[in-house]
């Protein structure tokens, strides 16, 4: 039998997809090995976003090579499909696929072994108009399953090098999302994450649909669906009728990513970011409004090009006055190939740096006071994992991690947890008991 080992750097859409791809192995009658054991076939799925994400893949890729260099090796992911003629230039690297064409990945191993030639299936990402289906009908390792609904962006900010690897926005087709949540449901998932490049961009490529009408159907239609996150959606895909459909909804939960970027006009405009403060801090009222408790976690990026300790103080306030529930905080790092590279005013590392840890230490403290609202209420939670003993760990609905005795009967199910103590990065709960089925449709 053989055997194939994966390395999946980047993103949630990249574990999907190697999950994805895993499938199709395992169907041709491969067995999944570690990594760092000998394998005949190494797949490695790669990164892009940053420069660091192209040095982390080269020392993979190269990892693997010592390993077995009998091995075949097959490099694929956002790295391969920006830079392919990089990856080829590496000797030992057998056959190397994109963002798309993944089926061929198999055929192309086939081809290697007899020719002994290496192979470049490396396309056009920017001709793409059609989702590729990639299935995933169970995960490895997971109680929260990802479903990816959408491939691609139209956004082009100027620190961003995503469209070039992963081309223009296309949507999945809506009975395939449904078709493949229910198949996760059935596997015993309780919680779907709906992932994507552009995740709240779904549909803007259809004429008569959208995620509103998406998040619908997938609660009337899928049977046993307990919740649903989504990834992360950007304000200006926060429509009346998302908010509406998110507020009457009874599975979608009390939890949204939008990434904010910054929080000054004049950085948002040369990042090229299409909306503005006043709009997204409206945004923000409404869902609030709607949805009482909602958290809001976002993305933040530190330093970038141009940016002055003024215009940093109106992003360090913008967050302050939302009470953003969590940040995730990155100091601008130049990607190669991308507008901001080549703008004048890169700022110093230091002051990014010192700009950083200003920004984690404000989350920190938002992080502890949106938890401490919820101490002594008594919450859902899906445990996940063993944490140590017999303590393990799971997430609320609205994305607090908390720690309680539980069983390992208990993961992934819903179980009722009190929150005794409020904290961040953890909470600690005390269980309560474990939600039936007859109930979890009345608790809903």
């Amino acid at each position: 039998m053989p055997s194939v080992a994966f390395h999946t750097l980047g993103c949630k859409v990249n574990h999907y997809e190697t999950e994805a791809i895993w499938q199709l192995f395992k169907e041709e009658g491969y067995e999944r090995v570690e990594y760092d054991s000998i394998a005949d076939v190494y797949v490695i799925n790669t990164c892009t976003v940053t420069n660091t994400g192209d040095k982390k893949s080269r020392q993979v890729i190269r990892r693997a090579i010592r390993k077995n260099p009998d091995g075949v090796i097959c490099v694929t992911g956002c790295y391969a499909q920006t830079s392919p003629a990089e990856i080829m230039a590496i000797p030992g690297v057998d056959v190397v696929v994109g963002t798309q064409d993944r089926r061929k990945m198999l055929t192309y191993i086939e081809e290697y072994k007899k020719e002994r030639q290496p192979i470049n299936g490396v396309t056009n990402i920017m001709k793409n108009r059609v989702y590729e289906e990639l299935d995933v009908p169970a995960f490895t390792d997971r109680t929260r399953a990802s479903l990816k609904i959408q491939e691609g962006c139209n956004n082009f900010c100027t620190f961003c090098i995503i469209p070039w690897a992963r081309g223009l926005m296309r949507s999945r087709d809506p009975e395939e999302v449904i078709h493949q949540a229910q198949q996760l449901v059935d596997a015993g998932y309780k919680e779907i994450v709906l992932t994507g490049i552009h995740t709240g961009g779904y549909g803007e490529d259809m004429k008569d649909y959208n995620l509103a009408m998406l998040l619908k159907d997938l609660e009337q239609k899928v049977k046993g669906l307990k919740r649903i996150r989504i990834s992360s959606i950007e304000a200006s895909q926060l429509t009346d009728e998302v908010i509406e459909v998110i507020d009457q909804s009874d599975i979608v939960v009390r939890h949204l990513h939008i990434p904010l970027q910054s929080g000054s006009n004049t950085v948002l405009k040369r990042m090229r970011r299409k909306y503005t403060m006043e709009f997204f801090a409206e945004r923000l009222e409404k869902l609030k409004k709607a949805l009482p408790g909602l958290a809001v976690t976002s993305d933040v990026i530190v330093g970038f090009p141009g940016e002055t300790e003024e215009e940093f103080m109106e992003t360090y306030n913008f967050i302050k006055e939302h009470k953003f529930s969590e940040l995730h905080v990155f100091p601008y790092s130049k990607r190669t190939g991308t507008p901001a590279a080549r703008m004048d005013d890169q700022i110093d590392e230091d002051i990014k740096n010192e700009r950083v840890h200003r920004l984690i230490e404000l989350s920190n403290q938002l992080a502890k006071e949106y938890a401490s609202e919820f101490e002594n209420e008594v919450l859902e939670v899906i445990p996940e994992e063993i944490y140590q003993d017999d303590l393990y760990v799971g997430y609320t609905d609205n994305y607090l991690k908390v720690v309680f005795p539980a069983t390992d009967e208990m993961v992934g199910k819903l179980v009722k947890v009190k929150l005794t103590k409020a904290g961040y990065p953890l909470n600690e709960g005390q269980f309560v008991r474990v939600l039936e089925e007859s109930e979890e449709k009345a608790a809903i």
